[in-house]
Parts: structure tokens; C-alpha cells; sequence
């Protein structure tokens, strides 16, 4: 059978360049490092560009530290939060609760109405009073610039907050006025008992055009990208107990991994894929966590089109800035903070230019000594959160007119839902896959 050139469809293509510099660990060293550095990078950077926004805010109110205070005066002070919780966990709870016969407190938050927020900086900290800092709404690790003064009672009464808000972006394009698609894919959790693989299948074969009639491939041949943010597998529970495993038992720990490549093969073979690893993949515990290895995908890792990426995640598709993790860093949130919807958490870490703010506190982190990679320093386009319970998206507009879509991506494994999202307008919508009958 000849094939018509002019009937056949060809698949758009982006220019992609990769940002993940930042979150990659060239020479592990954990000797020596202590993580109060990492505090100290991240207070000297946001602290000079607080300075630089105070004149505009309180141009006639002095700037002080937290040992220059002085009783009832009004200044400015710049520092970072740490929030005292009377219910946090700590090693000392894990130890009796093995000897308890009812858990302490709920796993979901360790909120208590008795929280408190401290300020504190190189010289001192004091503790805040007043009504306007909410201990609900900040976690221990942001930076922010206060307003107020020195009580009697030696607390500071805090009068205004002033946080560092979105940071600069780059100018959309708007030389490319032609639909262009990026699919964002997270929780597949193949290999677990609840996962699918039928429903995962139909989205792979949706993207690479052999789903549908010609109006739907002519579709699928707009996807430029596609992006799996975490949790791509789930090991069996029961096998990793310690003890040598059997040769049956080492086949069905790298079954899921298998099937797992079998299935991005088809993807990479057709167009560009980012992979970023989860908390239950075969990665480092740790943020950053660092690209799977690309042993673990003989056949997808054949192709060019396959990259295996750090979390957080960061890249460039035609000029338009994507920032995203696999959600550790909202579900930490969620348990040390409360807001009405995981959006809100999403925003929050946004306005506070910091896309982990609770590392190394409550969230495992790597013992950075110069730096604190999780700073954003230029502001996205698209910020994404993967394995979250829902889909849930909104535009926020900055102060300088940055626009910047979020995009909450949910489980696909119990949703069968993944996201769509147009470069030309970052308008953005599911696909949910269903097979019942």
C-alpha cells in the first residue's frame, strides 16, 4: 500500500532547553556541612532584595536588626520565620508512641492552636505578636520583612508584612500564535494494586496518534512534550524487608520498571519526554532529587527524544519557562500550615520565592553550603505540582504584571486523568481515560 505524503500528518516540534543546573549534585559530600548554611544563603539573598523593596513600602521607617531593637519604636526588621508547634513531630514521640497504645497526634497536620511564630536573624530572634501574621497561614524557613515595634513585654507587634512577592519574567512569545500542546502526567504508580495499565496505555496511544479518528491524531499531532512528574512506579510492599531477596523476588521488583519503559518507548519513539522522580521511585530521598538512572530504561533510553530529569524540574519550550515538582514540597506544607485548597500552598510558595521553604526543617534536603537552590529567581510561565489528589488550576498576576499559570496535577493511577496545556495561550485542560464498561 502506497502512503499519500500529502495525507500524512507531521507532529509539530519546540526548541527545548533544559534549566536543571541548578537542582543538579555534581560531588556528594555530606562531611563536615551542617544545614544551617543552607539557612544562611537563603536569608543573605532574600534579605538584600527585601532591603531593595523597603523604600518603596516604609520609605521613612529605619531598618533594624533583632539585637538593635529598642522599646516602642517602629522599625523594619528582615528574617527568617521559625514556627514553635507544640504537636510537631520529633524523635523523641516516635520512640513512645512504639510504647503508646494510641497514636499522638494525626498524622494529616500538626497544626495547635497554640503555635507560635519567631523572627530571627544572625544577631537574635524575638517572638511576634499580633493578630495580622497568621501562624496557620507561614511555615518555619520563609524570609519576610516586618513592621512594627518592641512591646514591653519584649515581643515584637508586628504592624505589616511585606513578602518578596514574584520575582521578574521573561516576556511571553508571542511570535508563535499556532496551538502547541505539552502533556503533564504524574502518579502512574505502575506496579501497584490499585494501578490500571489499560488506562495508561489509551493515554500513550492517544499521544502518539493511533487513537481516534483524523480529527483526533490531527490533534495528537500538536503535542509537542510530555512531562511525568514523579511516582512512576510503586514497588511492592513486603519485599524490601531487609533480608536477601530471592531470585523471584528480584523479578518482581523490577517488573514494575519494566513495564514502566515499555510503555515510554512508544511515548520517546514519537515525541520529546521528561521523566522526574517521585518519592516512591528508585531515587534519592533527598530534594533535589536526581535524574533515575537511564539503566533502568534500556528501550526508551535508546532515543533521543528521552530525558530523565531532576525534581524540581525546570526547562524552557519555545521561550516559555516551565517550573514544577513531583509535590513533596506542598504535601510538607500541608502538614505544617493550612490553606483552603493545595493551590493556595502553590501561590504561597510563589509570593515567597522559595519553592521548599520547610527543607531542611520538616523536608528532607541535600546540605547545600553556598547556595539554596530551591530560590526562584526568575518566574515561570507554568508552575506545576505533581501527585496531587485533584486537578485544580488558576492564573496569578504579579505586581509587575507577571502572569504565571499553576497547574495542580493529579494522581493519574486513581483519577485516570492527565493535563493539556496550550504554549500559545496557556489555556490548559484534562484528558481522563475510563474502562468500564
Amino acid at each position: 500500500m502506497e502512503i499519500d505524503p500529502a495525507s500524512t500528518l507531521q507532529r509539530k516540534q519546540s526548541a527545548y532547553h533544559s534549566l536543571d543546573e541548578t537542582f543538579e549534585i555534581q560531588k556528594e559530600v555530606y562531611r563536615g556541612q551542617q544545614y544551617s548554611q543552607i539557612y544562611f544563603a537563603r536569608l543573605h539573598m532574600l534579605r538584600t532584595l527585601l532591603y531593595s523593596l523597603v523604600p518603596s513600602w516604609k520609605p521613612h521607617v529605619p531598618v533594624c536588626t533583632v539585637l538593635g531593637l529598642e522599646g516602642g519604636k517602629e522599625c523594619i526588621i528582615v528574617g527568617t520565620l521559625y514556627k514553635h508547634m507544640k504537636l510537631k513531630p520529633t524523635i523523641l514521640d516516635e520512640y513512645s508512641k512504639e510504647r503508646s497504645a494510641a497514636p499522638l497526634v494525626k498524622r494529616h497536620n500538626f497544626m495547635h492552636p497554640d503555635d507560635h511564630l519567631v523572627l530571627e536573624d544572625e544577631s537574635g530572634r524575638v517572638k511576634l505578636g499580633g493578630s495580622l501574621l497568621s501562624p496557620t497561614s507561614y511555615v518555619t524557613g520563609v524570609v519576610v520583612a516586618l513592621h512594627g515595634k518592641e512591646t514591653d513585654a519584649g515581643d515584637f507587634l508586628v504592624q505589616d508584612v511585606l513578602e518578596a512577592g514574584l520575582p521578574s519574567q521573561l516576556e511571553f512569545p508571542l511570535k508563535s500564535r499556532e496551538d502547541k500542546y505539552v502533556v503533564l502526567v504524574s502518579g502512574l504508580s505502575i506496579g501497584s494494586s490499585t494501578c490500571n495499565p489499560l488506562q495508561f496505555q489509551l493515554l500513550v496511544d492517544h499521544i502518539t496518534g493511533h487513537l481516534g479518528d483524523e480529527q483526533e491524531q490531527g490533534i495528537a499531532a500538536e503535542i509537542v512534550h510530555v512531562v511525568i512528574a514523579g511516582n512512576s512506579v510503586e514497588i511492592p510492599h513486603g519485599i524490601l524487608n531487609r533480608q536477601n531477596l530471592a531470585s523471584k523476588d528480584l523479578s518482581r521488583l523490577s517488573e514494575p520498571i519494566k513495564e514502566l519503559d515499555i510503555l515510554l518507548t512508544q511515548i520517546a519513539a514519537g515525541l520529546p519526554l521528561d521523566i522526574m522522580p517521585g518519592p516512591n521511585d528508585p531515587a534519592n530521598f533527598a530534594l533535589p532529587q536526581q535524574p533515575l538512572n537511564r539503566c533502568l530504561f534500556p528501550g526508551s533510553s535508546a532515543y533521543n527524544t528521552f530525558r530523565s530529569c531532576t525534581n524540581p524540574h525546570c526547562f524552557e519550550l519555545d521561550n516559555i519557562r516551565f517550573l514544577g515538582t513531583s509535590g513533596q514540597n506542598i504535601e510538607d506544607l500541608e502538614k505544617y500550615s493550612e490553606a483552603k485548597n493545595k493551590l493556595e500552598f502553590v501561590e504561597r510558595t510563589l509570593r515567597w520565592r522559595h519553592l521548599a521553604p520547610t527543607t531542611p526543617n520538616t523536608l528532607g534536603c541535600y546540605p547545600f553550603t553556598d547556595r539554596d537552590p530551591f530560590l526562584i529567581e526568575s518566574c515561570p510561565h507554568v508552575y506545576f505540582v505533581g501527585n496531587q489528589d485533584e486537578y485544580e488550576t488558576q492564573l496569578v498576576e504579579g505586581s509587575e504584571g507577571q502572569l504565571v499559570r499553576l497547574i495542580c496535577i493529579p494522581k493519574f493511577c486513581e483519577t485516570g486523568t492527565a493535563v493539556v496545556l496550550n504554549l500559545r495561550n496557556l489555556e490548559c485542560h484534562t484528558l481522563t481515560f475510563g474502562t468500564s464498561v
